[in-house]
């Protein structure tokens, strides 16, 4: 599922043109619809067909253009997948045009188009040439070069269906959405209906949310519970990572959130005051940027005020780029990789923006220390979490030595970002912690594995479960670069005891099962179980052996192996079988008799027991075996080991 964004100067007819593209208005509020401009975020859908004949349900977050409410612009396009930059056709580029312009390039939306709106009211095709000859120009240099300019009317319907095929053929150039096992849903809306209580809406990134799951509100909010999830006003279970949402949270009411927090998984990340940037000053503004300036912090819906901290320069000249760290005046939850625009206050302008290096810097830096404009230069190639992560996607079950070589990380760096991402649990390490997987490598091998075991148990209803050994041959580690890695037993062992934790596995006895899962007699073989278990207490030692046996299960060679696997029945050499509490009791006698002469013999143990020679044999190997007894010749003695 993909995020579209519409920019653009107001009256440009952004709204028009999402209606028309999707049959529904996206202004929501009375006073938008009073004065004919979108003053908070919108939101509609729509189905794309795709170049490969597949059919995306796509969201159009329509976002405000004029300069008053230009903030609620930044709120929207902070997680979105490709713009439409919407220019009138009887204005052109206008100054919103520019600003919207400026702020997609330093928010790097990764692909989008111009749909050049109000066509129908051009009569001169010499006009329309000029304008997108204009448009080629101010978008030169930005992440929009090259983009289609798409002619379109919202009133005619002309060139709707070109900007369905450009919108699908630039969503189609895009890479998956990244899951990293760390759900954040930026909360960009809050509102209650009745009968269901609080409701969020966002764009959620890095993970998928499920129903049931809790969350907590970062920074400074209360704790809750997924209650239901839509998507496009239809119910789901599960949100993927890139789509709209809307959470009903329970437990919480709507006056304890605000918008600009972050519904996240509990203990996965956590709010900061200080950050550590990468900037970029657009050309146009008219003086540098200076040290401690006061500026507004935009990331994903939240603003934020800062101060400006210049490290590697006196000051930042109009167009460059330079090293920040930024003070924010109260707590918030980012990420390394995040996007960012800063504007000045009072008058109001967009300065710039850039990426998020560092959350968490451990101190507030001196100005111009090499050591520290190293640092950044390591991290603006990639924050570490976000680089040992990729390594390991790529190549799953790595060692910690390997990886470090793998992310081409300074080992102090990349063993500090280990611990971390060990500690909030996206990277789980196994085997004693020897090897290391992803939290998306370990969710998938789980998946791969409950899917094996559903089909085990629907095969064999009558298995407690699957044994490690079997298991772990049949399951293999995909990584990003399609390396499949076998699990090593300990590792397995590591991986299966984590997923039982996380109560998605259970383990009985060296089986590995779906917690679901029970063995679970019919009417017809209870009855069969109970003639077996009878006939076996009728002659304790020398019971029926495992053809009568298999007869008096009328045949039924599954619940026999059910037996044998839940130890109501032993298998001892031989194919001897018997109950398990006649076994108990004849070995508690056989070691008393050792006790009492110092050693015992096959035929003691027959006369002991009142059995065959067959029986008798296969009792002492299974006590050999189990180290109860030594043979010595024709003896046997005590090992001292107990049973």
């Amino acid at each position: 599922m993909r995020v579209i964004a519409t920019a653009g100067h107001v009256d440009h007819g952004k709204s028009t043109l999402v209606q028309a593209l999707t049959g529904s208005h996206p202004d929501r509020l009375e006073e938008e619809k009073r004065r004919g401009l979108t003053i908070v975020l919108g939101f509609a859908w729509m189905d794309l067909a795709l170049p490969d004949g597949a059919q995306e349900s796509v969201s159009i977050v329509d976002v405000p253009g004029h300069i008053d409410f230009i903030k609620n612009m930044l709120a929207g396009v902070g997680s979105v997948d490709a713009a439409v930059l919407v220019i009138a056709a009887d204005e052109g580029v206008m100054p919103q045009t520019r600003e919207h312009l400026a702020i997609l390039d330093l928010l790097a939306i990764p692909n989008g188009l111009v749909a050049l709106t109000k066509s129908d009211l051009i009569d001169e095709p010499e006009w329309l040439e000029l304008i997108e000859l204009d448009i080629q120009e101010i978008l030169d240099g930005t992440s929009l070069e090259g983009a289609p300019i798409v002619r379109v009317s919202a009133e005619t319907g002309d060139g709707l269906q070109n900007l369905r095929s450009a919108l699908a053929n630039a969503l189609t150039e895009l890479p998956p959405r990244r899951d990293r096992g760390r759900p954040r849903l930026p909360i960009d809306r809050i509102f209650s209906l009745p009968g269901f209580g609080t409701i969020v809406t966002g764009t959620l990134s890095d993970g998928h949310l499920s129903v049931g799951e809790p969350v907590e509100i970062l920074p400074d909010g209360p704790s809750a519970r997924v209650r239901a999830l839509q998507t496009h006003n239809q119910s789901i279970e599960r949100a993927l990572p890139g789509s709209r949402v809307a959470a009903n949270l329970s437990g919480i009411a709507t006056d304890q959130i605000r918008r600009g927090q972050v519904a996240v998984t509990p203990g996965t990340l956590r709010a900061t005051r200080l950050i550590d940037v990468s900037f970029r000053l657009l050309p146009d503004i008219p003086k540098p940027l200076r040290h401690n300036l006061a500026v507004d912090l935009f990331s994903g819906a939240s603003e934020t005020p800062a101060n400006v901290r210049l490290l590697a320069a006196e000051e930042l000249l109009p167009g460059n780029e330079g090293w920040l760290q930024l003070r924010l005046e109260r707590p918030i939850l980012v990420a390394a990789g995040d996007r960012f625009i800063l504007r000045q206050p009072s008058p109001s302008v967009t300065l710039g923006g850039g990426e998020i290096l560092d959350p968490h810097p451990r101190r507030r830096y001196r100005r111009f220390d090499p050591a520290v404009i190293e640092k950044l230069d390591t991290l603006a190639k990639g924050s570490p979490d976000e680089i040992i992560l990729q390594s390991l996607e790529r190549d799953p079950l790595l060692s910690q030595q390997e990886l470090v070589a793998a992310s081409g990380l300074d080992q102090a760096i990349a063993g500090e970002a280990i611990s971390q991402l060990l500690d909030v649990g996206l990277i789980q390490g196994l085997d004693s912690r020897r090897l290391m997987i992803s939290a998306s490598a370990y969710q998938q091998v789980v998946a791969d594995m409950q899917q094996i075991l559903g089909d085990f148990h629907r095969r064999y209803p009558l298995r407690q479960g699957m044994p490690h050994s079997e298991a772990r041959s049949r399951l293999r580690v995909v990584g990003a670069g399609r390396v499949r890695k076998e699990l090593p037993q300990r590792a397995f062992n590591d991986l299966a005891a984590q997923a039982e934790t996380d109560g998605l596995l259970a383990n009985d006895q060296g089986m590995v099962r779906l917690p679901s899962h029970a063995v679970r007699y019919t009417a017809g073989q209870e009855q069969a179980v109970n003639r077996v278990l009878r006939s076996f207490s009728n002659a304790p030692f020398s019971p029926p052996n495992a053809i009568e046996t298999l007869k008096l299960l009328d045949g039924d060679t599954d619940l026999l192996e059910s037996l044998v696997e839940r130890k109501t029945i032993l298998r001892l050499p031989g194919s001897v079988l018997f109950r398990q509490e006649d076994f108990d009791d004849a070995t508690q006698k056989i070691i008393a008799l050792a006790q009492a002469n110092g050693s015992i013999t096959l035929a003691d143990v027959r006369d002991l027991l009142d059995t065959s020679r067959k029986y008798a044999q296969a009792l002492l190997e299974e006590l050999d075996a189990r180290r109860v007894t030594r043979r010595t010749g024709d003896e046997r003695m005590l090992t001292g080991v107990d049973q």
